[in-house]
This record gives structure tokens, C-alpha cells and sequence, in this order.
């Protein structure tokens, strides 16, 4: 069953650059957009799960604390390799 999502034409127009960008239709980038976010509560529960086979096959207990420890990890990686690619981009 097909129904109508009303949004401004900013939105709209935005949209269609996107979709034709990716060689797509309006329609598949809102169904690709729907099947591929998460809610909060589904987030949770994945996170929950994860932690639960880590746990289980690696002995592994995660944390809040150790989740933020490896965000905070990660995050400073990426920005360590975009620096040196913008330092590398200058020396050539």
C-alpha cells in the first residue's frame, strides 16, 4: 500500500539529489533509510547482545565505561590518519 510523506520542497529537493545521486529513486533511499537505522531501543539491544557474545566466546565484559574508553580511541586514530594524509597531501 502507497502513501504520501509530506515534507517541505527543500526537503523534497534534497532528496532527489541524493536519490539520483546514487542512481536510485526517492522511494528506495527512504526504504534503504527505514531498513538500515536503528532506533534507541534497538541499539540497546544490539549492544546488549554484542556484549553478551563477547562475553561468552572471548571472555570479554564490556562496559560502559570501556565502550567510551574505545570510542575515545578510535576517534583520536581518526584523526591521527586524517592529519597525515592532509601532511602528506602538502608535501606533494
Amino acid at each position: 500500500m502507497d502513501t504520501t510523506i509530506k515534507v517541505d520542497a527543500k526537503t523534497r529537493d534534497r532528496l532527489a539529489v541524493l536519490a539520483e545521486a546514487r542512481g536510485t529513486t526517492m522511494r528506495r533511499l527512504i526504504e534503504e533509510f527505514t531498513e538500515s537505522t536503528l532506533t534507541p531501543a534497538e541499539l540497546q539491544e544490539r549492544g546488549a547482545h554484542t556484549a553478551d557474545y563477547l562475553a561468552e566466546h572471548f571472555g570479554v565484559a564490556v562496559t560502559d565505561e570501556s565502550s567510551i574508553d574505545v570510542l575515545r580511541n578510535v576517534r583520536s586514530q581518526v584523526v591521527a590518519h586524517y592529519a597525515a594524509e592532509q601532511g602528506e597531501q602538502g608535501a606533494a
